[in-house]
């Protein structure tokens, strides 16, 4: 059985993107997922464009994840025992594409194959989204109030993981009657795409779509806290990503002062940080629009190399000697380095919102 899952926030997005992929074999089902307030399910289901099933249920929970374990699992086995060789699942807005993946893995009881992972979205609105405040519920995504990712952070999430793209005019251009396909901001959305998802194929609706390209390993290794992507290349665009490496531990105080200023006006900062006070211990940096956080990773394994750092924004506002001399003067000194770290503060101290 062949899969493709479709994330998205944007369900005119997604059900466009869902549509062309049902189109890539010759015997597919195309379904949708919304969650809805008192934990109802609509379930759509379409086979050559054609609606052939409308069914709501109730869940006991309605979460996210029991949405995808309790209907959307289920829904695939289904589909896939009534002969369909190829099911494109169009996940509820807000429902990561790694969680689906990995529920369908364990709960289907037979043999699959995931040809794509996919994220659709309008670029014109991925700007906007990284340095939204609210939550995805407060922004009417999921009906879970409990849900405190930032736009910013589901999409950040999902160029990890996905393989593909998909970009389509999403519900804003239909309430504005914008023509978004081809304009300044839409190219401008581009850009950052390119520098926040490097890897992935950015597919328009006149693009050619390269079935059958997810790989499950390295989705898991872009998606690992600390792991670092760049682009290839100079980026000649608005949109740029600095990299910056620091050989010693970095004082923690000192870093603490200079990290208001590395993240102000970054769109995306990412990487790993060797921290005086747990030298120990690598330590993952993630800063998505006003959002910045640290977590610990567990011991140095291989990639023991010292604080890596990539930082992605708008050209104008990243100046690479600047970020190379703040990042510099946070690592100890020859007199440091022999002295004492009992009373540095602690590294996961160093959170915050801009």
């Amino acid at each position: 059985m062949h899969l493709t899952v479709v994330s998205s926030l944007d369900s005119q997005c997604r059900e466009a993107a869902a549509a062309r992929l049902g189109l890539t074999h010759s015997n597919s089902a195309v379904v949708l997922h919304d969650l809805l307030d008192g934990s109802l399910v609509l379930r759509r289901v379409y086979r050559d464009g054609r609606l052939f099933e409308r069914e709501t249920t109730v869940l006991e929970h309605g979460c996210l994840s029991c949405t995808v374990r309790l209907d959307v699992v289920p829904t695939a086995d289904r589909l896939a025992s009534c002969g369909f060789d190829h099911i494109v699942l169009g996940l509820p807005p807000g429902v990561a594409a790694s969680m689906a993946v990995a529920e369908l893995r364990n709960g289907l009881g037979r043999p699959l194959a995931i040809d794509n992972a996919v994220v659709a979205l309008d670029p014109v609105d991925l700007e906007d989204h990284i340095w939204d405040r609210h939550t995805l519920f407060e922004s009417g995504f999921t009906s879970m109030p409990q849900d405190d990712r930032t736009s910013g952070e589901f999409l950040v999430g999902e160029f990890g993981q996905v393989d593909t793209v998909m970009l389509y005019p999403g519900l804003g251009a239909e309430l504005t009657g914008d023509p978004r396909a081809g304009s300044e901001s839409w190219q401008s959305g581009l850009e950052l795409l390119g520098q926040m998802a490097p890897h992935a194929a950015l597919v328009g609706e006149a693009d050619p779509f390269r079935p059958g390209c997810y790989d499950d390993v390295e989705a898991s290794a872009r998606s690992r806290p600390g792991a670092v992507q760049v682009p290839l290349g100079d980026a000649a665009g608005s949109f740029s990503t600095v990299l910056h490496k620091a050989a010693r531990p970095l004082h923690p105080e000192r870093f603490r002062e200079a990290l208001p200023q590395l993240a102000a006006g970054t769109h995306w900062m990412r990487g790993r940080l060797w921290i005086a006070s747990a030298t120990g211990v690598r330590i993952a940096i993630q800063g998505i629009g006003p959002r910045v956080w640290l977590e610990s990773t567990g011991p140095w394994q291989a990639d023991a190399d010292g604080t890596v750092l990539a930082l992605t924004g708008r050209s104008e506002d990243l100046e690479p000697n600047e970020i190379r001399r703040l990042l510099d003067g946070c690592q100890l000194t020859e007199a440091e380095m022999a002295a004492d770290p009992a009373e540095w503060v602690d590294p996961f101290e160093l959170s915050e919102t801009l």
